[in-house]
């Protein structure tokens, strides 16, 4: 059975954080807002008060606080007042969200995020950003929600909010956790779990735990999970957060199921469920009903399990959930085959009466889930998926099938479960032990201190004789701290150079150890970009203007990489080259990269026009992109440079002289990638210098 966690770890992160940051603030109480509502002026504090009236009312009605969210929205715009209108349309956001609303909710968020940019609100900002990546997180757009998280991480770090920082760090590692993306998905859920202990919250904390435990469970370290959970369970039923004892129940029941344990399972699932029956959490009793599927199942209790994985569809696909449709189409299609009478099938293997119609439902519910999994892009149940088929196939004697389903499921675990991933999850918790480990140690020394310095002041200091010596030593420390500053200016400055000149990971490499070591990649996506005719062009201009033309364009190309967060590696002459999914491998490099390269494509036609308009000469261009797996490393010991080699460099270079003036040229491997993101139009079979016939496609 597929594990169902999803959809409670996004009520309990997604909506959790707007109660989070209202406890932050210190809001007043409810009655005492409404008390001086009515004697309020219509100016800005009375915007403040309604908007403040609406995040109390959120746990109790969602009426009442969509009205009195709208009220200040009304009100702000009234009065003209930017920042009012950022913060009310943000919170409008919410309260569409809440209702399911899911065009008015993006509407919402996009309106108070172009208001606030325009009068540069960060600490507000930062929380729209928080609010679009809950919202992606909600509709299982995982990469957009992952990069407003980021956005709000980064914001937050600039105002030193640390609760804004961890509830950031904890809804992106469950966007990570979401897309199979382990070893980062920690990285971000112990962040949380760090910061959440030092503000000493600990709701957050147990949030953060049961984030951590899943990726600890998936990766197959089934100890370190269930320590986790047991802890968030502790933690929660101390504080009494309802929420996170919902949580912490779904996990633990999970647990149990999987090892067949289903009587201690549902032990757990019951106990959820009451609990988000009083809460009226419509998502966790969706989770429920599906988990309660999963332990019937496993006790073949058929006919029970497929009545509660009904509800659980019902409700997944009446709220929008995309993933707990697809998990719980999955979990009924594993149902319908597991129910066929295997001892009823005759030796030639074809299925007649029941049997037959309970596989074709088995295939079709299947069929669907893997639908939305790809759509979605869920490795795990597409994973988890093609198993499925490949059971149902070797029960009907089809084993051509049976087999490529098989190697498909291969190279998804594969994916998911490699080597590298297993060490870099192992790295992730040592880390975080160790630095628990030092902070403790740190403030037990800082007592031990304390107390040395309060009894130092008990005892009487002699002063005579020693005022010159003091003086001197004043002198030394004035001396000691301006060159202890010249040193860290330094230093930054020369930090600064380096991560203009490497990638930021490799950087921290370099610095850590002196040196850094050359990785395989197994999938990044390489661009080329070449100008047409540039050895005659140059003859035409100047060295001046020549140097100049070059320069603005690689300077546009620059911005744009950066804003699709692919990695500039080098220019060669008039050549640009850059990849995306390095030095941390992704999910969306191909995508980025092609996105990257329309936008050069836009740029050179608009440079052209304007050049044209001033009667100038202009460069016209040929984009090639292809991808494959590359080895990544540092050039050199003098001038170093950050590097990549393989035959995926050669046929992107290849895709790029094989292109044509002003088009984006991909291959038939990036094309497989974006195909459903893009229109293509193919070429056909073109030759490649040194590489024969290759696909090729144009971007539109």
């Amino acid at each position: 059975m597929k594990r169902i966690v999803s959809c409670v770890l996004l009520v309990l992160l997604v909506v959790g954080h707007g109660k989070t940051y209202a406890r932050l603030q210190g809001k007043a109480k409810l009655d005492s807002f409404l008390f001086c509502l009515p004697q309020q002026k219509e100016d800005s504090h009375k915007v403040r008060m309604l908007l403040a009236i609406s995040e109390n009312y959120y746990p109790i009605s969602d009426d009442s606080a969509f009205r009195y969210t709208q009220m200040g929205v009304d009100l702000a715009a009234k009065l003209n007042w930017k920042l009012g209108m950022g913060m009310g349309l943000t919170q409008l956001g919410n309260r569409y969200q809440a209702k399911g609303d899911s065009v008015k909710a993006i509407d919402n968020f996009q309106k108070a995020q172009k208001i606030l940019l325009a009068i540069a609100d960060r600490k507000r900002l930062a929380v729209v950003n928080l609010s679009l990546g809950s919202f992606y997180l909600d509709f299982a757009n995982f990469p957009l929600a992952l990069e407003n998280f980021d956005k709000a991480i980064h914001l937050f770090e600039e105002l030193g909010d640390k609760m804004g920082i961890a509830v950031c760090s904890q809804n992106a590692a469950d966007a990570c956790r979401a897309q199979s993306n382990y070893p980062r998905g920690l990285e971000y859920a112990l962040r949380a779990l760090k910061t959440f202990e030092e503000i000493g919250d600990k709701d957050g904390i147990a949030g953060s735990l049961i984030v951590s435990g899943e990726i600890y469970y998936f990766q197959k370290d089934f100890a370190k999970a269930l320590e986790n959970y047991t802890r968030a369970m502790k933690i929660s039923e101390d504080i009494g957060s309802k929420r996170y004892i919902v949580g912490s129940a779904n996990c633990i029941g999970n647990y149990y199921s999987d090892r067949g344990e289903a009587v201690s399972a549902l032990e757990y699932f019951k106990k959820g469920l009451k609990i988000a029956e009083e809460m009226g959490d419509i998502r966790s009793i969706i989770v429920f009903t599906s988990c309660m599927g999963n332990a019937y199942t496993t006790m073949r209790n058929f006919e029970l399990a497929l009545r509660y994985f009904q509800q659980s569809l019902q409700g997944s696909e009446e709220i929008g959930d995309p993933m707990g449709t697809a998990l719980t189409l999955g979990n009924m299609g594993e149902v319908y085959l597991l129910m066929i009478d295997s001892s009823h099938i005759p030796a030639s293997r074809p299925l007649s009466g029941a049997n037959r119609d309970l596989f074709n439902k088995g295939i079709s519910y299947l069929e669907r889930s893997m639908k939305i999994s790809k759509e979605i892009g869920d490795l795990g149940n597409i994973q988890n998926n093609y198993q499925r088929f490949t059971q149902a196939y070797k029960l009907v004697g089809n084993y051509k099938l049976a087999l490529e389903n098989e190697e498909q499921a291969r190279i998804i675990k594969d994916s998911i479960f490699s080597q590298e991933n297993t060490k870099k999850i192992v790295q992730q918790g040592m880390k975080y032990e160790f630095e628990k480990k030092e902070a403790l140690a740190k403030a037990e020394q800082d007592k031990k201190n304390a107390l040395a310095a309060k009894e130092l002041q008990k005892q009487k200091l002699v002063r005579n004789g020693f005022i010159g010596g003091f003086a001197i030593v004043l002198l030394f420390a004035g001396t000691f701290f301006t060159q202890r500053n010249k040193i860290k200016a330094g230093k930054k400055q020369s930090d600064e150079l380096l991560l203009n000149i490497l990638p930021a990971e490799v950087a921290e490499e370099l610095k850590a150890k002196g040196s850094a070591d050359a990785k395989l990649i197994e999938q990044v996506t390489v661009l080329f970009t070449d100008f047409k005719g540039f050895t005659q062009l140059s003859e035409k201009l100047s060295p001046k203007e020549l140097v100049a033309e070059i320069n603005d364009c690689f300077s546009a190309f620059d911005h744009i990489m950066h804003k699709y967060g692919v990695e500039k590696i080098k220019t060669i002459g008039d050549a640009y080259m850059a990849a995306g999914g390095l030095p941390t491998p992704n999910n969306t490099h191909a995508a980025d990269v092609v996105k990257a390269a329309i936008d050069i494509q836009e740029y050179m036609q608009q440079h052209k026009l304007k050049k044209e308009a001033a009667g100038q000469l202009f460069f016209e261009i040929r984009i090639g992109v292809h991808t494959g797996p590359v080895v990544a490393g540092i050039v050199g010991i003098k001038k170093f440079q950050y590097d990549i080699w393989g035959d995926t460099v050669n046929t992107a270079s290849r895709m790029e002289s094989s292109g044509e003036i002003g088009k984006v040229n991909i291959s038939g491997t990036t094309y497989e990638l974006v195909k459903n993101k893009f229109a293509c139009t193919y070429r056909g079979k073109i030759a490649a210098k040194g590489k024969g016939d290759i696909d090729m496609y144009f971007v539109s």
